[in-house]
């Protein structure tokens, strides 16, 4: 009964940093939505000044 209890405990912690890996691709991707065009400007600007 305690190896049940055990292997159920280690499954939902499998399940907890899975959720967390989800929500930081989701937090990436809207940052990249959001500012992604704003950085690209940047860094061709920050390349074009370079000789």
């Amino acid at each position: 009964m305690y190896t049940d209890i055990r292997k159920h405990e280690r499954g939902q912690g499998m399940v907890e940093y899975a959720l967390i890996l989800v929500l930081i691709a989701l937090a990436v991707i809207v940052v990249v939505v959001l500012f992604g065009h704003q950085l690209n400007n940047t860094y061709s600007n920050i390349s074009n000044a370079l000789p």
